[in-house]
């Protein structure tokens, strides 16, 4: 066996601060297929960062199952590059968002990561819908009645007025997941009442940030997905001003926070 004689560089290199300038932290549900998907292709650069943590969570889709999943924040949030500060962090689940409330998941990420800004789809979705001047709103979801009046419930207490409210009825978010991108669309067609000044399409699961542009042009109205809203608000807190019609209206507007 050859002998090999091992070097040590005669100095340390050079470290910057960071390898990304800004980064951003996803907390997902472990059943999550969507989420990081959407968040490579719409906010993952050569400037930003996404980093990932999973939290445990069991299915069916009902209000005491998310609510569950609040112990587990603080303690994914550490587990994103621990002890590094992080620009934004965003809890993907939009149901879940309302059933814990954003100030209670905003306090729990924020006792793991105090520096960062803590965006959730619902409340992005809400900032976004003000960014388009909607006051009259269309609401479709995957979700059961159940799960979906909180939903409702959330968007009338902000002043927003709905004028149709659909749900698909499933129950599991690895269902939700698996929605053909064309059914979205064709959902989304019905969900969208005429008199809408705009569509908010929930769930972080639903794949239907991708076709948001094809439903704006095929309804000539705004349109708000779970996944669209979050990636918006994480680029525009990130800096990133960047024009992007294709993935949808919402990502030529920029972002003031709810």
């Amino acid at each position: 066996m050859q002998t090999l004689d091992l070097t040590l560089a005669s100095r340390a290199p050079k470290l910057d601060d960071r390898p990304l300038a800004k980064r951003v932290g996803l907390i997902i549900l472990a059943t999550d297929h969507t989420t990081e998907v959407d968040f490579q292709r719409m906010v993952a650069s050569d400037r930003i960062g996404v980093y990932s943590t999973r939290i445990p969570y069991a299915n069916p889709v009902t209000p005491e199952n998310l609510r569950a999943m609040q112990p587990s924040l603080t303690a994914g949030a550490a587990l994103i590059l621990p002890d590094e500060p992080l620009d934004v962090v965003m809890y993907s689940c939009t149901s879940a968002s309302v059933a814990i409330g954003d100030a209670q998941v905003q306090a729990a990420v924020r006792a793991a990561k105090p520096t960062a800004t803590v965006v959730t789809p619902t409340a992005a979705a809400a900032s976004g819908l003000k960014a388009f001047g909607a006051r009259r709103i269309s609401v479709l979801t995957p979700y059961t009645l159940e799960t979906s009046r909180p939903m409702a419930d959330y968007f009338l207490a902000l002043g927003f007025d709905i004028a149709r409210f659909t749900c698909l009825g499933l129950t599991d978010d690895r269902e939700m997941a698996r929605i053909s991108p064309s059914d979205i669309v064709a959902f989304a067609k019905e969900a969208m009442a005429p008199d809408s000044d705009a569509l908010f399409i929930s769930c972080t699961a639903v794949r239907a940030a991708g076709v948001a542009a094809e439903i704006e042009a095929a309804t000539g109205k705004p349109v708000v997905t779970s996944n669209l809203a979050t990636a918006w608000a994480c680029l525009r807190l990130c800096g990133d001003e960047t024009a992007r019609p294709a993935l949808g209206r919402l990502m030529t507007l920029s972002y003031a926070g709810r």
